[in-house]
């Protein structure tokens, strides 16, 4: 999950994208914590009880490398700092206005999820077209009904 910013250092992440992180690392730490309370010594020569006590040991380790890497993102966005509010980046919330004349504020995100925002990955047409630009600039992007642009109006830190 490592971003690295266009500066080449850690990239920085939004206030919505920062409870998302929180969110999934909290309900990981309990799943973890009850596959790690069943874990238990296994008397030998019951391979089916030894078979589950090692898909749960799997699980444990699964979920402990998912746990080190979102506790990994949240040091990066420390280091990073507030998303800028002059250049578009992940963490930005970005106002455009689209060729149909509708405005929507988005923001810029690693993570597609449901939330009060709405969320524009990084790496989508929409999202690549923003990254890097300013207030004022006009993008293209694809979609699936074609081409489309959209004009930036502003840019802030996520809320």
């Amino acid at each position: 999950m490592s971003q690295l910013g266009m500066n080449g250092g850690p990239e920085p992440i939004s206030a919505e994208g920062l409870r998302a992180v929180r969110e999934e690392l909290a309900q990981l730490r309990a799943e973890r914590e009850k596959v790690a309370a069943t874990l238990r010594g296994v008397e030998p020569g019951d391979q089916a009880d030894a078979a589950d006590e090692l898909q749960r040991a799997s699980e444990v380790t699964r979920l402990d490398r998912r746990i080190a890497e979102l506790e990994g993102r949240l040091r990066e966005a420390e280091a990073a700092g507030a998303p800028s509010t002059r250049v578009v980046g992940v963490g930005s919330t970005v106002t455009v206005r689209f060729d149909d004349g509708m405005e929507e504020t988005v923001e810029i995100s690693e993570m597609a999820e449901e939330r009060d925002l709405t969320l524009v990955t990084f790496d989508s047409p929409l999202g690549k077209a923003l990254i890097g630009r300013h207030p004022g600039e006009t993008v293209n992007y694809d979609t699936p009904a074609g081409a489309a642009s959209a004009v930036v109006l502003s840019v802030g830190p996520g809320e």
